[in-house]
This record gives structure tokens, sequence and C-alpha cells, in this order.
């Protein structure tokens, strides 16, 4: 083992022993990869909400929550490599980390950078190849889908209730929601919160209903029918549009489906 230098997705050059024998993941989506790319053995530390792969999950040690990390606990796990994501994880408890520990950050605000992540964690824990072919399927799924619905519907992603929250522009969701051939309802940047005549007036062609991080289920379907009479409402999968690893492996094939639900 050496010492290496990685750029992060923030523009930080760390310095990791290479390659790392124990990692800790702070982000779902990327300790699923981590696993994907068959760092089982290496991975350390996860959080309550890593929940894929589920026989993994039960029998990793927790390390709290993103953004309520348990560092006592991290230090004892002695990792040589902590993986987080800047909108996920909170700065003050990421820099504190970074005082003691290498911490590649990852930076996700389109399809690309999931693809760039996905592919320089390759490189920080020499599983390139593997890594590079799942980028490379990702990347070819999401081209074959630019087909599959009219690029005139207006569609809008709710992420909350109580207050009504919605992916809006420059988020991952919204950029997975273009490729798919939607275009957002809203112009308003990030996660706004929206009143219910601010939806009405809006108007959109499509509501989706996300099972994260509110737990939207069928019941809600007819309250947001309620407020927008003519929309398309359906819940649906929030993994399949905000998990930027592995599982986008599985996304374009579900964006078809709902193809064949809205048409």
């Amino acid at each position: 083992m050496y010492q290496r230098t990685f750029e992060d997705q923030l523009g930080r050059v760390i310095s990791v022993a290479y390659p790392p024998n124990r990692i800790v993941s702070l982000v779902p989506s990327q300790t699923e990869l981590l696993f994907d790319l068959g760092l089982g053995d290496k991975i350390v530390g996860i959080t309550k909400f890593c929940i894929h792969p589920a026989d993994k999950f039960k029998s990793t040690t927790k390390i709290g929550g993103t953004k309520k990390l348990n560092l006592q606990k991290i230090r004892e796990l002695k990792p040589d490599l902590i993986i987080g994501n800047k909108e996920e994880n909170e700065k003050n408890q990421v820099e504190e980390l970074m005082s003691e520990f290498s911490v590649w950050m990852s930076d996700i605000n389109v399809l690309h950078d999931a693809v760039g992540m996905i592919r320089e964690i390759g490189n920080i824990t020499d599983t390139q190849i593997k890594a590079n072919l799942i980028a490379a399927k990702i990347y070819d799924g999401f081209e074959s889908l630019t087909s599959c619905f009219s690029p005139k519907m207006r569609a809008a992603y709710f992420i909350w209730k109580d207050p009504f929250m919605i992916a809006g522009k420059n988020t991952f969701i919204n950029d997975v929601l273009e490729k798919a051939g939607f275009h957002n309802f809203s112009d308003l940047p990030r996660y706004p919160e929206l009143s219910q005549s601010q939806i009405r007036e809006l108007n959109p062609d499509v509501i989706f209903l996300s099972s994260e991080p509110y737990p939207f289920k069928d019941v809600h379907v007819s309250e947001m029918k309620a407020i927008c009479t003519d929309a398309k409402v359906i819940v649906v999968d929030g993994e399949m549009f905000s998990w930027y690893g592995s599982r986008l492996l599985y996304t374009p094939a579900y964006l078809r489906t709902l193809a064949g639900i809205i048409n």
C-alpha cells in the first residue's frame, strides 16, 4: 500500500492510502455503488439510510444518519477513506472529518456528474474496470430514452408535503426528468416550497409524488387531484430519480414503464 492523490468533485486534492482497505460511506446511493464494485469486505461503516443491498445493510456497522453522523463511531472504525456528498452531508461534520481522515466528496447536479463520480470512485478504490462498465451502461441507457416521452409534457416532482416542496431547477432530479423528455413545470431553483394556489396556477400535465424523502402513498393521489384536476398523478419510486450511483442502471427501464402509464 502506498499514498496516491486524487481530486474530488469539490476540486479538493486528497492523499489516500492506495488501495483503501477501510471505507466509510456517508451516502446511500454511493454505498450501493461500492458494494456493486465488489468492495464489501472493505466497507466498514454506512449510514442508517444505506438500505441497499439489504443483506449488507444488516451486517455493516451504522455510523448515524447522512446529516447526523456519529463522528466518534467513525473514528473508532479508523477508515483510510471516507466518501460523502456535498448536498447530503452537513458541511461542519464533513469538515471535522476532513481534518482527521481522507475524505472524497461528490457534487452531483446532472447525470454527467454522477457518471464522473462512478468512474472516479472506481479509480480511487482500484475497481476501474467495473466502474467504467457501470458508467458506460448508465450512459447508454439514458441515451436510449430520447424518444420515450413527449417533450411538451410539464412535470411536477414532489418530494415533501406540509409544506409542499418540489425538485426545481439545478437539481439531479430535474436532470433525470429532462433526460426522460419532461419539462419541469417550475423555473424555481433547488427545492422550493409551493402553495396549493401556486401549484394550481402552474398547472402541470403530470405530477410525480416521490416515495422519498416524504413517503407519498396512493392515498395522496386524490389529494393532489383535488388541486390539479386535469393532471396525471402518479406515486413514483424516488430511488429511481434521486439515487445517483449504480441504481441508475435501472432508471431508464423504470422511466419507460412510466411512459406506458402516462401515454
